[in-house]
């Protein structure tokens, strides 16, 4: 799924594709934004990290799951 995350005083967002569910991710931001953890860690579906200080984030949004789709068909 795509989630994206808006640093403050960064001209970009983040976006990464996480093989991690809706619910894992939102519990990892509703952890970091509560004070629970000084970063917000997110894993990529290629296993590479993404750290962000938890006093700087903007916004998340995450996205649907997406499907992979397979063949020649109609997109």
């Amino acid at each position: 799924m795509e989630v994206k995350i808006g640093v403050q005083h960064a001209p970009r967002e983040i976006v990464l594709e996480s093989g991690q569910s809706a619910e894992e991710v939102e519990s990892a931001v509703a952890d970091a934004l509560a004070g629970k953890a000084q970063l917000l860690s997110l894993q990529d579906d290629k296993g590479r990290k993404v750290l962000v200080p938890a006093d700087k984030i903007a916004y998340v949004e995450i996205g649907e799951p997406t499907v992979r789709r397979v063949g020649f068909g109609q997109l």
